[in-house]
This record gives structure tokens, C-alpha cells and sequence, in this order.
């Protein structure tokens, strides 16, 4: 008689709406740097990284060791918006190494513990301080799961789990959408020249340097600079989110920093904190604070663990420019194992695009891409798709990888694709 396993507390009592863990349907234990174990012991190397949450690693020393002292001496944890040691630590790290040597104005606020809190903050600003309602955003973003945030993302499976009608918002293609057949915002200016046009004149435009969920889709630096003139020239606030790929994943701090162009509102999140601690900033040119005291609050913006373990990150990659270089070598080394893989594909064919050390192998479908993801799992390397069809597998492995752990992973993904393809011939 055959044994049928019992189901497991996670399918009897947790939603349905859970999505990773059937990706990787095994129970994790611990984690350490670039890796993370099962119940089994049996290790697996992330080049997942919390979707861009741990880009110094899974418990990291420096960090951890910060965090185990500041609770030991029974340091404040819920704190509101109150002022705090450990706030005040952050705030002078955070304008001493990121904002003042990039002579960035920036105020800083705390709005919550997740990106779309930051977006949300970002949306709600830039409405107040320009009196109108219309945001502008670009095919195939992805700005969160609250309704605001759902309103200027483009994924149509995500946009229909609001429930409600998703309004002020304008979408608009973003760079080489059209295959550069058409100039760069051609249309977007025609619409604002044109009193016929329908479109209400926008507060702002919001957007993403590289599309992580949309697809690892880069945006040139020079098509930034035109899109920061264009929201100039026509009064529109520029909030960049870089939820994702802000805190060194394309090497500078801020990804935006490439262009050299300074937005008007920034949205950070996930690695802000290096530890994988919630904790979200928006950040906005003083002339834009115009905020009421408690005009914009929540009970868990105040998150004084994530603030120790940010200022300990800071201190520890960011008082000089040695992670920003070591990651854009990195940036060369997956490109070209990344180029070569492609030269060896004779099935449907494979497209390559990335900064730093976020990267996109495209397929022709996400059926194979799902299939690459899934025999990577197989053989311990853990991997996502984006893309609308999922069509992408997508690399985020940790910044602080050891070279020998990103030439694994990359192996791993080599043969998986080659093992992928057989499959599928077969």
C-alpha cells in the first residue's frame, strides 16, 4: 500500500496566495552568506538574494554583530516616528556616506516599512505639492501590490488583484519599447503639447532605471537625462524608484547616479536596511517637504533594528568606493559567461541585458525559462523569472559573493539551460 504524505501546516492553514515556496518546495533553516540550508542540511546558493532584500548576504557578521549588541543592551525596537539613538545614528551615516558626497539635498523620510509605503509616500507627495493627480509611468513597471503603487505598474495578472478601478495614471513606453523606431518621448511631449490630447497634465513621472519585475529591461543613461529635461521643461516632479536597484546593485549607490541626473523624489527600500529588516525611505528636495505633522504616518515607520543594521551597512561598504568597483568588475565577469551561454544556445535563442549585478537571460517563452529556474533549484541554485510571460530568468546573486560562488552559480545556470533545452527537444 502506497503512503501518501500527510499535507503539510504550510497548505492546511497558510493562504493560497503563497508563491515562492512553490517555486522551491523544500523548508529552509538557516542561511549564511550566499547560501541558505534546509531542514536537511542540504545547502543551496541564492542568487535570489530576498528579491534584492540581502545584497551583503544572509546574515552577515559585521551587521549581525551589530544587531546582537544593540539587543543585548536592550536598544529600543518599536519606536513610531519618535527620535531614537539608533535613528540618529542612521541619519548622520546615511547624510555623511551617501548623501553628501553625492551632493544630494535630500530629506529623509521614513514612511513604512515596505516599498510601496515609500511609493505610496512618493504619489501622495508629488499630488500635494503640484495639485494635480496624474502619474506617469512606463509599460511593464512594477511599483508594488497597494493600490496606489498597482496604479502606475503595468502587469496586467497584478493590476487585476486590486479589485477596484486603478485611475491618474498614464502610461508611457519605456526606452527601446517601440525597438527605436520611434524618438525618444515623441509621443509623451506630443501629448503634453496638445490641448486635444486627453491628458491631463501629469504631478509627476515615476520610474524605474532597470525593470526588475518587468524583465531586467535597462534604461540608457542618455534616454534618463531626456526623460529628466523633458519632466523639467514641463513642471513635472521625476521620482525614481530604486526600491530594487538602489544600495549598490548596479554598482553606484543610487542606480540613477550613472546618468548623473538628480531626481526629485527617490523611493528606497529592501537593502536599505542590509540585514533583510523591513524598513523603507522616501527621500525628496526640501522645497517638496510640505508635509503636515502626521499628515503621512504609520505604526511601524520607526524600525530601530533596521536602523542599526542600515548604519552598520553603510559604515561597512560605503565609506569608500571599494564594493562599487569590486561589483562593477563583477558587472564584465557575468556579462561574458552570460554572452557565452547564448553562443552555445541552438534551440530558440537567448537574449542578455544587465547592469552591475543584476541580470536578465531572456527566452523565447517562460515555459523554458520556468524550466531553467526549476532544474536550477534541482542542483542548488535558487532563481526567479520576470518578465510579463515570465520569459526571464533573473540573477540577483548577493554583492558580497566570493568569485568562486558566482562562477558556481553561473555554471549551474549553464548547464541547467543546456539541460532545459534537451528536455524540451526531447
Amino acid at each position: 500500500m502506497t503512503d501518501i504524505a500527510a499535507p503539510s501546516v504550510f497548505e492546511t492553514v497558510e493562504s493560497e496566495v503563497r508563491s515562492y515556496c512553490r517555486a522551491w518546495p523544500v523548508v529552509f533553516e538557516r542561511a549564511s552568506g550566499s547560501r541558505l540550508y534546509d531542514e536537511d542540511g542540504r545547502p543551496y546558493l541564492d542568487f535570489f538574494a530576498g528579491a534584492g532584500s540581502l545584497n551583503y548576504g544572509h546574515n552577515n557578521p559585521v551587521l549581525k554583530r551589530a544587531l546582537l549588541d544593540y539587543l543585548a543592551d536592550d536598544g529600543i525596537t518599536h519606536g513610531l516616528d519618535m527620535s531614537t539613538t539608533a535613528k540618529r545614528a542612521f541619519l548622520e551615516t546615511f547624510r555623511a556616506t551617501v548623501l553628501e558626497p553625492r551632493a544630494l539635498p535630500y530629506k529623509v523620510m521614513f514612511p513604512g516599512p515596505t516599498g510601496t509605503n515609500a511609493v505610496e509616500a512618493a504619489l501622495k507627495l508629488a499630488r500635494k505639492v503640484t495639485g494635480r493627480q496624474t502619474v506617469v509611468s512606463f509599460t511593464n513597471a512594477f511599483h508594488g501590490m497597494s493600490l496606489g503603487s498597482l496604479a502606475v505598474t503595468g502587469n496586467a495578472a497584478k493590476r487585476a488583484g486590486a479589485g477596484v478601478p486603478l485611475h491618474h495614471a498614464a502610461r508611457m513606453p519605456f526606452d527601446d519599447y517601440l525597438d527605436g523606431q520611434v524618438t525618444d518621448f515623441l509621443w509623451f511631449e506630443r501629448l503634453l503639447d496638445d490641448a486635444g490630447s486627453g491628458l491631463d497634465h501629469p504631478a509627476a513621472v515615476i520610474v524605474e532605471t532597470v525593470q526588475g519585475e518587468g524583465g531586467i529591461n535597462v534604461a540608457r543613461a542618455e534616454w534618463l537625462r531626456a526623460l529628466a529635461e523633458l519632466c523639467r521643461r514641463h513642471g513635472m516632479l521625476l521620482i525614481v524608484d530604486d526600491i530594487q536597484m538602489g544600495c549598490g546593485r548596479t554598482g553606484d549607490f543610487f542606480s540613477f547616479e550613472e546618468a548623473g541626473i538628480t531626481p526629485d523624489i527617490v523611493t528606497l527600500s529592501k537593502s536599505i536596511s542590509g540585514y533583510g529588516l523591513p524598513m523603507s525611505l522616501c527621500l525628496f528636495r526640501p522645497k517638496l517637504d510640505l508635509w503636515e505633522p502626521g499628515e503621512h504616518n504609520g505604526t511601524f515607520r520607526g524600525n530601530n533594528p533596521a536602523f542599526v543594521t542600515a548604519t552598520a551597512a553603510l559604515d561597512a561598504y560605503w565609506r569608500d568606493g571599494t564594493l562599487r568597483e569590486r561589483t562593477l568588475g563583477r558587472a564584465d565577469r557575468v556579462e561574458r559567461a552570460l554572452l557565452d551561454l547564448c553562443g552555445d544556445d541552438t534551440g530558440t535563442g537567448l537574449a542578455v541585458r544587465g547592469r552591475g549585478l543584476v541580470w536578465g537571460l531572456e527566452f523565447a517563452d517562460g515555459e523554458r525559462a520556468g524550466a531553467v529556474c526549476r532544474r536550477a533549484f534541482e542542483t542548488g541554485l535558487l532563481l526567479e523569472t520576470s518578465g510579463p510571460r515570465g520569459e526571464v530568468v533573473k540573477l540577483l546573486p548577493p554583492l558580497t559573493a566570493t568569485d568562486d560562488e558566482l562562477d558556481e552559480g553561473l555554471g549551474i545556470l549553464a548547464r541547467s539551460v543546456r539541460h532545459a533545452a534537451g528536455r524540451t527537444a526531447a
